[in-house]
């Protein structure tokens, strides 16, 4: 059992590097803009499907850059299968992650305790 968490473990660290890869040099879709950045891949056991969780930065509309990844998800799968070296290259699931604008709201609120502790 051991064994089997930390290949996918190897496999989801391999899988977000080439996702990342692809979207950032090789997608052509004029709906993804902005720079989108693969934050994490979770693949199932069975590595039929991987979440693929990424956050987008400046991007003229976030929904429409999301459907453009949703669209795109075969382009990107058949790139990442030719590095990937997997006897099944899992389906992609696009979710978006709001950690990081999560964590800009707590350190400004952070920051705003600190300033009125200051005063």
């Amino acid at each position: 059992m051991r064994k089997n968490t930390n290949r996918l473990g190897r496999v989801n660290e391999e899988l977000k590097k080439e996702i990342s890869q692809v979207i950032s040099y090789e997608l052509k879709n004029p709906d993804v803009t902005g720079m989108v950045s693969v934050t994490k891949v979770k693949v199932t056991p069975d590595l039929r499907y991987a979440k693929v969780y990424v956050s987008v930065l400046n991007s003229k509309n976030l929904n429409k850059t999301l459907e453009g990844l949703k669209e795109s998800s075969g382009f990107i799968r058949s790139r990442v299968a030719k590095t990937v070296n997997l006897r099944i290259t899992p389906e992609l699931v696009f979710e978006y992650d709001d950690s990081i604008i999560y964590g800009e709201k707590i350190d400004a609120i952070l920051k705003s305790l600190k300033e009125d502790e200051n005063k």
